[in-house]
């Protein structure tokens, strides 16, 4: 069904996992909120749904199990629709996707100062050397982090970045999700 690596953590299978699923959508998407769980006590606490989701027949090796939730509220800042979320118990972490513009270390040194949000990103879109990227982001409860970024015009799973502190700002609000 995809192309994760087995070698890779839980962690990092589900990110990949929920890049893959999001490639599938194509571009132009909404942020997409994901539940982790953790497969194996899925399967033994809620074996129906273990079921729905195809993980009844799957080995028995740790894993994650990505779930999706109910859509993002359009029109509502990412960080305040996140600071909303409390997790119930069973959830292990979360993860995110999202698609953003984004400009090359190069064309930093040439932001015109002063631009507000609404300006700056203006700016950033009709910049020449702009490119379209899909962020996925998950954390645990442990602090473990993970990212996957695709860009839009390198979309293959062999062109997939990934790493721990690739989206800081992100993993962290994520992150605190889980704080009490």
């Amino acid at each position: 069904m995809s192309n994760t690596p087995m070698a890779a953590s839980p962690l990092t299978r589900a990110v990949l996992e929920i890049d893959e699923y999001a490639s599938g959508l194509g571009w132009d998407q909404p942020a997409r909120l994901f539940a982790l769980v953790d497969t194996a006590r899925l399967r033994t606490q809620e074996p129906g749904l273990a079921t729905q989701l195809g993980l009844d027949n799957s080995p028995e090796e740790p894993g994650l199990t990505p779930i999706e939730q109910e859509e993002i509220p359009a029109g509502k800042p990412l960080d305040e629709f996140l600071g909303t979320i409390a997790w119930p118990d069973a959830v292990a972490g979360c993860a995110l996707t999202v698609e953003r513009l984004m400009l090359p270390p190069s064309a930093e040194t040439s932001v015109p100062e002063g631009l507000g949000e609404a300006q700056l990103a203006k700016w950033v879109a009709e910049h020449p050397d702009r490119q379209e990227v899909r962020m996925t982001v998950a954390v645990l409860r442990d602090g473990a982090r993970e990212s996957a970024l695709r860009l839009r015009e390198k979309d293959s799973p062999t062109e997939v970045l990934t790493g721990a502190d690739l989206v800081p700002g992100l993993a962290e609000a994520l992150s605190a999700t889980f704080a009490d």
